[in-house]
């Protein structure tokens, strides 16, 4: 399923579209190698761009309650790996467990906020850009956007 990316103007705060919540909760290109999925931002449970990560590519409201359509909120999690060894934090929730972030996206800035609804302090990546160690979201963080 193609989807187009979605860019927000600065500042404009709505809860996703629960077509964007399904299919970051379910599609494959979540657990993609970052930089490889269609997601083109990506943030890691450690700093460093290190541990369990989990790749995004639309608006999130709130890490902890996405709405797919089936009348119940999610969180939003790391995807698992290593093998044998699993990446600290595999499985985990994303909602304040965020150390890094790198954004793939060519065009847009990527933005991580410390309150669900796009508020607060944020981490601001643009385009290829990526913060080995967040400094106003360090495993403070509830809510992702790109914007122009």
């Amino acid at each position: 399923m193609a989807a187009a990316l979605f860019v927000a103007n600065a500042g404009a705060a709505s809860a996703a579209d629960p077509g964007w919540d399904s299919e970051t909760l379910h599609s494959m290109e979540a657990c993609y190698d970052p930089g490889s999925s269609k997601f083109k931002f990506t943030l890691w449970y450690n700093s460093g761009q290190n541990g369990a990560y989990r790749n995004m590519h639309h608006p999130i409201y709130n890490f902890d309650a996405l709405r797919p359509g089936d009348g119940a909120d999610h969180p939003l999690k790391y995807c698992g790996g290593g093998g044998s060894s699993p990446w600290p934090g595999s499985y985990q929730r994303v909602k304040n467990n965020a150390a890094s972030g790198e954004n793939f996206h060519y065009k847009y800035t990527a933005r991580v906020y410390f309150r669900s609804g796009f508020g607060g302090a944020q981490d601001v990546m643009g385009p290829y850009q990526h913060i080995d160690q967040f400094r106003n979201v360090y495993n403070n963080n509830a809510s992702f956007q790109f914007t122009s």
